[in-house]
This record gives C-alpha cells, structure tokens and sequence, in this order.
C-alpha cells in the first residue's frame, strides 16, 4: 500500500534572508540568552558542592544555558528589546 506521506516538517521554518518582526526577535532572544548564560556561568564559577550548580560538573554548563533561554522567554533583562530597536534601526539605514 503506497500513497503520498506527509514530509515532516521542522517546526519553526526560516526563509534565507528573513528579517521579519518575528524572526528578528528571535535573534534577539537567542542573543539575550547567550549572554545571560556566560553570566550565569561567571556567578557559578568557583562554587563547590555536588549540587547542580556546584563544582563541574557534567551537566551544569546545559543547566545554564536552559536556564539562560527561560529568563530571555520570560521577559529577559531588556537585551532582547534594545538588540530588535538596534537591528530595525540598521535595516531602516539610520
């Protein structure tokens, strides 16, 4: 039994060159969340303990950054807002 399947598809689909609202935002949170993470880390730094967030480790670096993309999706520290303002400000050649 043969018939048409239906491709699977990744679930947020980018076009090259996209630079709309959405996808700007994106960036911006993503950008947030990197930055937010290399904060986390240089505050965990040093910390000694068999807790999560203690010593090295193996999974502490992705708790982090997990914990890094939660702030930027619950409203960050305002990098996102000021990085989309600074990316349509170029786009619009100001």
């Amino acid at each position: 039994m043969s018939g048409p399947t239906s491709p699977v598809l990744p679930l947020q689909q980018t076009v090259p060159g996209d630079t709309g609202p959405d996808r700007l935002r994106e960036a911006a949170l993503d950008f947030e969340a990197v930055f937010l993470a290399q904060m986390l880390k240089g505050m965990t730094r040093g910390l000694e303990g068999e807790g999560p967030l203690g010593g090295d480790g193996p999974f502490a670096d992705m708790l982090l950054d997990a914990y890094a993309r939660l702030i930027s999706r619950a409203g960050g520290v305002g990098i996102a807002d000021a990085v989309v303002r600074e990316m349509v400000r170029a786009q619009e050649g100001r």
